[in-house]
């Protein structure tokens, strides 16, 4: 199956050099239909640029706090001198919703 997300320029071009191999999101209706083995597109918002990635594995967690404990801070986005914060994921997806689905790393691999 294929699907369709749309992401910032900075998670894009992390995901397009290799670097970022997890993309987290709400644990929500539409990201449960993705299964292993799945082809998802990935669109800057800015360029329209679209890059092709194969879904390797999903890694379900009642939190982002749990998540954040199970990955390397460069696998899921962040720089080596930068600190990773859960709660940074709280501008895409207020805790109440976090609470009632859950959260995903979906690990990725370019095509």
């Amino acid at each position: 199956m294929k699907h369709e997300m749309r992401l910032h320029p900075e998670p894009f071009n992390l995901i397009k050099k290799g670097t970022k191999t997890i993309e987290m999101r709400l644990y929500d209706e539409k990201r449960r239909q993705i299964k292993e083995g799945d082809l998802i597109t990935f669109t800057n918002r800015e360029t329209d640029e679209k890059i092709d990635t194969e879904v390797l594995k999903l890694h379900i967690y009642p939190s982002f706090e749990e998540l954040y404990k199970h990955f390397d801070k460069v696998s899921i986005g962040y720089n080596e001198d930068e600190t990773p914060n859960p709660d940074d994921m709280d501008i895409y997806y207020p805790k109440e919703k976090q609470k009632k689905y859950g959260v995903v790393g979906i690990q990725i691999k370019r095509k």
